[in-house]
Order: C-alpha cells, then structure tokens, then sequence
C-alpha cells in the first residue's frame, strides 16, 4: 500500500510549497485532504494495473533478501513527514492549546515512565533566595572535575584571595558514591534581555537573565539512598571545603547602614593579620590553656545543647596598652578560622540597633567589643547629658533620642538574643578590669578572664626568635633578669628590637633601655587565666 501510493503522494507534494503548512486555515486544510484523497485513490488503481503490465514482480518475502531501494526509502520518509505536518496543521487548528500541552504532557509521562533513569533538578535560586544546596553541590563537585574536560570555568570571588573552579555549561561529571553511579550536568538557559522601567528610552538599560542548575541522573532504584546519604554526604563534604576555601574577614559597621536592609547593616575587608599562637610573646602555659580551651568550646556542640545554653563563649583579655590584647583575638581568629566583627559601641544608638546588629551576624565568628569600660562610660555621658538639658532642647540638638544601655547589653551577652546564632566567641577588651561593673564580669556572661601583662623573659624569647632570628645569646641572660624587675610591654620591646639590622647593637639598647630607671608603680597581677 506504501509503495503504491507513495509516487502520487509526492507528485501532489511537489506542487504545495513547504511553508503553506504552518499557515494552514480550516477550509485549506479540509480541501488538502480531500485532495489528498482522491490523489491516493485514482493512484492506487493505476499503479495496480502498471503493476500486472510489468514483469518480473518482485516480492519481499522471507526468502528473499534483497532491500528496498534508497528512492523508495526516501519516499517514504517523505510522505511521513507531510503526513505529520498535515497532522500537526489540523491539530493547531482544531485542538485548544491547553488540551495540546495536556496530551504532550502525557505522552512525556509515559515515555519516561519506561525509563530506569530519574533526574533531580538543583536551580541557583529558590524564587529570590539563594539555594544553598546548590552552592554546596558546586563546592562538593570542583575537586571531581577530570583532568580530561574539555572546557572548565574559573573565577576569582571578589574579596576572596583563591580561584575557584567550575563547570561550564552542558558539560558532564560522573560520580560514584557506594557503589551508585551518579551523573552531574550543569544547564544554563538564557531568556531574552528585558527593558528596564524608567531608564533612558533612547539608551534604555537591558536586563538579561541567566537560569543555571544541576541536573542529577541516577537509576531510579537507588532513589532513597540519594535523596538521604547521597545528599548529606555533599553537605557534609563540601562544608569542609569552605572551610578550607574561606577568607578571613573583619567586618566594621557601614556608616550608612540606617538606610540599607538588615544584611547590609556591615562592611567587610579581608582579614590578613598575621599573628598566631606560636608567634604571640606570651607565656608557653597560657597559650597552651587558651588553645586549649577553644578546642573544647569547639567540639562541645552538643553539650551546650543539652545543658539548654547558646553555644557561646565570653573572653575578658584586660591589661595595659600594648600587651598584645589585639593580637590576641587576631590569633585566635586565625587559630579557629573566624571572621571577626568589630562592634563599636559608641556608634550604637540605641539597644534595638544592638539587637539587629547581632542578628546580622554571621555563625562561625568573633564578636569584638574593645574598651568596654570606656564606651559604657560614653553611654552613660549621653544619658545624663539628655537628662539634664531642658525639656524640648534637646530636639534641636544632636543628643541621641535613645542610648544603649547596661541591660541591653547584657541582654546581648547571655539573654533570649544570645541564642540566635552559634559557634561565636564574645571577646571585650579593657585597660582597666576595675570599671566594669560586677554583673557584667559574673560566670555566664565573661566565661574566661585572661590578664594581658607586662612582657615576660619566656615573652622575651619568642620576641628575640620572631624579630632577631636567634635562640641563644651572651646578652639574653642579662636582659632576661632585668625584664623581672622592669615593667615593660611587648609593644616597646618589639619597637626597639625592630630599630636596627645588626643583633649586638639591638640587644644592646635593649639593655640600655632597660636600666633606665622608671618611676614606681603599683604591682601588677601575674599574667594568667581565670575561668568563672
């Protein structure tokens, strides 16, 4: 029946022109048909009778091998193909658009439904928020990258001082996790570029939009291993990552931040202070307790949960200028890789910019309040200042309408707001421990009470191995006797050191500076820990 009306068929379709069919109206297409019809009727006849005319016939059967000739092949596609726009035009004429979308989405269904492949889908977006599964698949999937792809996106993050890798667009990467082959495919889709309302209509500014997400294909029997190790396992590994990957950051309060969103209320820089625990002129025993103790805070997650406390510790580093309190909380930032946020209390106005700064927050951090005792005393100023001037003055003054107070700021350190984020370190610094007032230094609020002093000879040393390079020496003996009755800070002692290339001649005016006589002063404390 193919063969037969095959030649008449294409005699019909050589005399419409192809672009005809997407444009067919109702009466057009009823006529085709029709035509078509009658063409595939009056055909069939003359064929037969040609048929009888000429011989040899020959006859596909199973004994014979021979196949079809290519013009015939070709034919029959042919004829397929207008059969199908023919189709295709009746249906867009006849069939809604939503009964079409319906039928196709059926049909997808059922041609999938016989596949033993299912594909999750990870975007970059959930609506307006950032996906953060996706960001951890793409952490998880740059160290599975082949060395033999083909093509492999870089990227250098802005304050980030490593270059990360990627996958570029429709490439592939397959993964094994216990025994299950994964498939990973990146897709990317470009929609078409958008005006933006209000610009410029002779230089109107276009919005082009990007849709990119993972696509993960696996066979379908090994659904709930994916969906619950598979994924927990990318979490867990790709948390590792950034941890690796991470840039130290200090953040300071942006001076504009009243008029941005909550997000927006700090300003970031790049932390590279340099100070660590095995450089710091300390004693060996009180950076070894400090250490110590910060490994314990880190790994008690679950205890602080259990005791029904905010997993968080308070520091007290207090002492005189220059005795390293700065370098201190720079070490212990880079000994537990923690962003540090500088909280200046004086620019604070008030406790609910208190309360919104702390939720702004990030995990993972140190929280800074330096000169305790001093920015109390500022608050207290504003307080009175505002009390004693008269009624409605102070509306045409810059006097701040609210101030932080003692309570919010307690409230911050151990209260119901102290529990809105984890793994964070609250350090307050101070030249005078006497100021502050004793609630704020009860157990709770101040975990860990460290003296910053005066440089010690064991201080001296790690001084003399940091700046001079040296271990031992004829004058180490002497300026380390004298350093037991001098008070000095490693501050002088690292300036003065730092004063000339040559050793003898540094140590020397070390020496000098040390008999200088100095005016008596008060003893101090013995540098220390003290845990409430």
């Amino acid at each position: 029946m193919l063969a037969t009306t095959t030649p008449f068929l294409d005699r019909t379709l050589r005399h419409i022109k192809p672009q005809t069919f997407a444009s067919f109206s109702l009466s057009k297409s009823s006529k085709l048909f029709h035509h078509l019809l009658h063409s595939v009727t009056v055909g069939k006849k003359q064929q037969q009778q040609m048929d009888t005319a000429r011989k040899p016939t020959i006859v596909f059967n199973a004994n014979n091998n021979q196949c079809p000739s290519a013009k015939l092949i070709f034919s029959a596609a042919a004829s397929v193909a207008a059969t199908a726009m023919l189709i295709r035009s009746v249906a867009k004429d006849f069939v809604p658009l939503e009964l079409r979308d319906y039928i196709f989405f059926k049909i997808k269904n059922l041609i999938l439904s016989f596949r033993s492949e299912i594909t999750l889908v990870i975007e970059e977006f959930d609506g307006l928020n950032e996906n953060l599964l996706y960001k951890a698949a793409e952490l998880y999937l740059e160290p599975t990258i082949p060395p033999h792809t083909k093509r492999i996106k870089l990227a250098l993050p802005k304050r980030q001082g490593k270059i990360s890798f990627s996958l570029e667009s429709n490439e592939e990467i397959v993964d094994n996790f216990n025994g299950v082959q994964v498939k990973w495919r990146l897709v990317s889709k470009n929609f078409p570029p958008k005006n933006i309302p209000g610009s410029d209509p002779y230089n109107p500014l276009l919005l082009t939009t990007e849709a990119r997400f993972f696509e993960l294909s696996f066979h379908k029997k090994h659904k709930e291993t994916i969906l619950n190790n598979y994924m927990q396992h990318i979490l867990e590994i790709s948390k590792e990552l950034e941890e690796k990957k991470k840039t130290l950051k200090l953040f300071t309060l942006k001076p504009d931040r009243y008029s941005g969103r909550i997000g927006d209320m700090w300003q970031a820089l790049n932390l590279d202070h340099p100070a660590t625990f095995q450089t710091l002129a300390m004693d060996s025993d009180l950076k070894r307790k400090i250490m110590l103790d910060l490994d314990r805070f880190m790994k008690r997650k679950e205890y602080y949960k259990r005791v029904g406390k905010a997993w968080k510790r308070g520091y007290l580093l207090f002492g005189p200028p220059g005795t390293g309190k700065s370098s201190l909380i720079a070490a212990m930032a880079n000994y537990l890789n923690f962003d540090v946020y500088d909280l200046e209390l004086t620019e604070i106005k008030g406790n609910s910019e208190l309360r919104k700064l702390l939720i702004s927050t990030g995990n993972k951090s140190i929280i800074v309040v330096e000169d305790i005792d001093c920015s109390l005393e500022f608050q207290d100023r504003l307080a009175q200042t505002r009390a004693m001037m008269p009624q409605g003055l102070h509306r045409h003054m810059q006097v701040p309408q609210q101030q932080m107070t003692l309570s919010g700021l307690l409230n911050f350190i151990d209260g119901l707001w102290s529990s809105c984020g984890d793994e964070r370190i609250i350090v307050f610094t101070t030249n005078h421990k006497d100021r502050l007032d004793p609630a704020l230094l009860r157990p709770g609020r101040i975990d860990v009470q460290i003296h910053m002093s005066y440089i010690t000879p064991c201080g001296f040393k790690m001084l003399a191995s940091n700046y001079l390079g040296i271990t031992e020496h004829p004058q180490l003996l002497e300026i380390e006797e004298l350093l037991k009755t001098t008070k000095v800070t490693p501050a002088e002692v690292g300036e003065l050191l730092m004063k000339d290339e040559g050793t003898e001649k540094v140590l020397q005016g070390l020496i000098q500076f040390l008999q200088t006589p100095l005016s008596d002063a008060a003893a101090e404390p013995q540098p220390g820990m003290s845990q409430q």
